[in-house]
Order: structure tokens, then C-alpha cells, then sequence
């Protein structure tokens, strides 16, 4: 079944088609929901709401367009909503259980080199301003494209470029203080500049 297909039948009310749905796109909102709040139990929730949101619109939805966009922009929606509500104190990754080792992984030095350096980026991440982290998420989590980040947030192309330009400064200083390698998310350089 394609994402298309499976709209249609959702709009006929088939809710194993969303089922579908849920399972193509869950884990990308998950991941996406923590790097935006900081917060695994809150991401959960807020995935949760999101995907209500699309089962209750569903019928609105414009055949043709792309799926994934459609869902970041709920789950955004849902996640600035939940912050109005409320204040969120973001909560830091600690490593407290929040990573496994890659138990595949022969050599036990690089599991470790390798947990401690996703943690210290996640710290990194978490510690940018929740408009840049939104950016960063959507962009290199959710593997959205600049204009689709764009519709996600609501806001123009140039206000997405901006934003990723300053986060990825931001992240790049602050791992070069911690001496580890600066990233390059989705095999990007870190120093090229963002396009579509």
C-alpha cells in the first residue's frame, strides 16, 4: 500500500489504513517529538495527540501532497500547543538509560566512544533554544526538506535557513569546546551552506 492509497481509504474511514500510516511515520515523529521537547515521556504523549489530530482530520487532508510534512506540522502543532499550556523545563539527556550500546559492535572502546559521543551531541542539541532545536529536528531527524520545514513551522523559507545556520554554529562551537568531531548531519557538510 502506498501513503496515497492509504489516505484514500482513511478518508472512507478504514482505520487499518491509518494503522499503516502509524507504523510508516511513528518512529521518525517519536524521534523528532524528543529532540523538540527533551523529554521521552512528554515526545510520547505528544506523538500520541499528533496522530489523534491526523485520525480526526484525516478527511481534510489533500490527496497528492506528501504525508510525512503534514504529520511534522501536527506534531509541531501539538508540541507548541503542549508548551503554551504549560512550562516545560527541558530535561537533559543523562545517558540514564536513555542509550543501549550497540551490542553488534566487537570493539567495546568504540561502543563507548560512540555512546558517549551521540550523548554529547544530544546534550548539545537539547541545550539550543527550542526554535533552533525545532529546526535541527526537522530538518536532520525528520529528514524534512528546507521548504518542508518551512511549512511545518508555518514560517517563510529564509526564517528556516536563518535558524538552521544559527543552530549548527551553535552546535559546531559547542562540540569543538567539548573536542569532539563536528557533525555532519545526513552527510552534509557542516560548513556548506542550506539549501533546498
Amino acid at each position: 500500500m502506498t501513503d496515497n492509497e492509504a489516505i484514500l481509504r482513511c478518508q472512507d474511514g478504514d482505520r487499518d489504513a491509518f494503522r499503516y500510516l502509524v507504523e510508516q511515520y511513528k518512529d521518525v515523529l517519536f524521534g523528532t517529538a524528543v529532540l523538540m521537547t527533551g523529554n521521552r515521556a512528554v515526545a510520547e504523549e505528544q506523538v500520541q495527540e499528533a496522530l489523534l489530530s491526523a485520525w480526526r482530520g484525516i478527511r481534510g487532508f489533500r490527496r497528492g501532497n506528501p504525508v510525512k510534512p503534514w504529520l511534522m506540522r501536527i506534531l509541531v502543532n501539538a508540541v507548541l500547543a503542549q508548551q503554551r499550556r504549560r512550562t516545560i523545563e527541558t530535561v537533559r539527556f543523562n545517558g540514564n538509560g536513555q542509550e543501549e550500546p550497540d551490542y553488534d559492535n566487537p570493539n567495546p572502546a568504540e561502543t563507548l566512544d560512540a555512546l558517549e559521543n551521540r550523548l554529547e551531541l544530544r546534550r548539545a542539541i537539547a541545550g539550543l533554544s527550542p526554535d533552533h532545536r525545532r529546526v535541527v529536528a526537522l530538518r536532520y531527524f525528520a529528514g524534512l526538506t528546507v521548504p518542508e520545514v518551512a511549512r511545518a513551522l508555518g514560517v517563510r523559507e529564509g526564517t528556516v535557513k536563518s535558524r538552521l545556520h544559527r543552530a549548527l554554529a551553535i552546535l559546531r562551537q559547542q562540540l569543538e569546546e567539548s573536542g569532539l568531531e563536528t557533525p555532519t548531519p545526513s552527510g552534509r557538510s557542516s560548513t556548506g551552506s542550506e539549501g533546498g
